[in-house]
């Protein structure tokens, strides 16, 4: 499974942006799809996972009624709704593929795709 990951950006305060990561390959083969964040200085963590075959979803609590993930089953790709963003949101953003689990855990999923930065500065 290959990932890439797009739609990331500089946006104010308050602001929204929606990345994007499509999936090629054994897609077929996917249990869950997560996105992920790495700001600077600081550890990789969790932010929002969708189960492939139903679309529940999981989120960390700092993003929860401001984030949405999302998928579209026929171009096998997961959108990161984030709304109200706030400068604590900077990082660069990953998306993940678990091909057994419907997982928080970074270590537990299979693919990666190569991050997009999300800056958010006035």
């Amino acid at each position: 499974v290959q990932l890439q990951a797009s739609g990331g950006g500089l946006v104010q305060p308050g602001g929204s942006l929606r990345p994007s990561c499509a999936a090629s390959g054994r897609t077929f083969s996917m249990y869950a799809m997560g996105w992920f964040r790495q700001a600077p200085g600081k550890e990789r963590e969790f932010v929002a996972a969708i189960r492939w075959r139903d679309g529940v979803t999981i989120y960390t609590s700092s993003v929860k009624g401001r984030f949405t993930i999302s998928r579209d089953n026929a171009k096998n790709t997961v959108y990161l709704q984030m709304n109200s963003l706030k400068p604590e949101d900077t990082a660069v953003y990953y998306c993940a593929a678990d091909l057994l689990r419907f997982s928080t855990a970074g270590n537990e999923y299979d693919y990666w795709g190569q991050g997009t930065q999300v800056t958010v500065s006035s």
